[in-house]
Formats: structure tokens, C-alpha cells, sequence
């Protein structure tokens, strides 16, 4: 006999609220999260202090699930470097076509937290920041000039192509993305002009 045990209210609040912040964007309203989650008022504070720990929690679980999806990619794409991060791009375009797909989570909550000082702008700083590093390190690996330049240009390319998969779908934006990403990958020794490549 089965003895599965059913998630609690602090998990189905948890997956409620990554679900409809997706959908609807971090300003979903409250009565709608306990509706989802089938829990009472009282449970968002005692477990999050509020809508804004609840909203910090999302975003922190929500990074953590992606930068293993970005580690898994590029472990899927072998040990070339740079085949691991043209792996990313390509990863992006099946990304962009799913039927749930609504744009970058953490673009869309930088946008609508407008207090800087919001727990959850610091967990999405944190969140480009790894993943900056992560590309940054295939780069050394490569041999690229200036890797930590090239990670933000490519994090700049993955941001795009997100944003523009969501508003202009049929403008192909990651196979665009992924073009540039080549150029910026084929760079050797150029410390003096970054942007040019050889």
C-alpha cells in the first residue's frame, strides 16, 4: 500500500507561485497564490513572512533549476567549449517554441519589481552573475582574449533572444542570437578591439 506523502503548504505555495509569476507575472495576487496552492493566509506569512520572501523564494528555486538546465546543456554537448556554448543557443531555440514559454522570468521580474530593494532583484543580480562566470569559464577554456567581456556579450544574446522569443517569435531571434554568438566565439588575441573578429 502506498504511503505517499502529500507536499505541504510551504511546497505548494512554492509551486503555485513559480507557476502563476511565470503566467501572469510577480504581480499576481495573493488571494490567486492560496487559491492555487489551496492553503490559508496564514501560511504565506509563516513560512515566507509575506508575498515578497514568497516571490524572493520562486526566483532563488527558479535559478537554481535553470543554472543546472545551462550545466546539464553544455555536459550534453561533449568537452569542445565551444560546441558546449553554441549548445546553450541551440537549447534556447527548442526553448522558445514550447507552448508555455512566456519570455525570461527574471527580465520580467526586474521590470515589475520596481523597489530596488526587493529581495528578489538581488537573487536575479546573482542569478546573470553565475551564469556570466559559468560561460566565463568555457571561454578561458576556448582561449578567448577577454572571457569575462565575452560572457556578458553572450548573456546579452541569451537575454535577447528570450525577450524577443516571446514578443516577436517569428523573427527566428535565437538562430540571429547564435549567429553573433559564433562571431564573438571566433575571436583570437584580439586585447585591443573585442568587438572584432578576425
Amino acid at each position: 500500500m502506498s504511503t505517499r506523502t502529500e507536499p505541504g503548504p510551504r511546497e505548494r505555495l512554492l509551486e503555485a507561485a513559480q507557476e502563476l509569476t511565470y503566467r501572469h507575472g510577480v504581480g499576481v495576487g495573493v488571494d490567486a497564490l492560496l487559491k492555487s496552492a489551496n492553503v490559508a493566509r496564514r501560511s504565506l506569512y509563516e513560512h515566507f513572512g509575506g508575498k515578497d520572501g514568497l516571490i524572493a523564494e520562486v526566483l532563488r528555486r527558479s535559478a537554481a533549476e535553470d543554472e543546472a538546465r545551462y550545466e546539464q546543456t553544455m555536459r550534453g554537448a561533449g568537452d569542445d567549449p565551444r560546441e558546449r556554448l553554441l549548445a546553450v543557443f541551440d537549447k534556447l531555440a527548442t526553448v522558445v517554441t514550447e507552448p508555455d514559454f512566456r519570455g525570461c522570468r527574471y527580465l520580467a521580474a526586474d521590470l515589475a519589481l520596481a523597489d530596488p530593494d526587493h529581495p528578489g532583484r538581488a537573487i536575479t543580480r546573482q542569478y546573470r552573475e553565475r551564469v556570466s562566470r559559468l560561460l566565463a569559464g568555457e571561454l578561458v577554456r576556448l582561449g578567448h582574449p577577454q572571457p569575462a567581456h565575452a560572457a556578458d556579450q553572450l548573456l546579452l544574446l541569451i537575454d535577447g533572444a528570450l525577450a524577443a522569443g516571446a514578443t516577436r517569435p517569428d523573427t527566428n531571434p535565437v538562430a540571429s542570437a547564435r549567429e553573433l554568438a559564433v562571431q564573438i566565439l571566433a575571436q583570437r588575441g584580439n586585447q585591443d578591439d573585442p568587438a572584432r573578429p578576425t
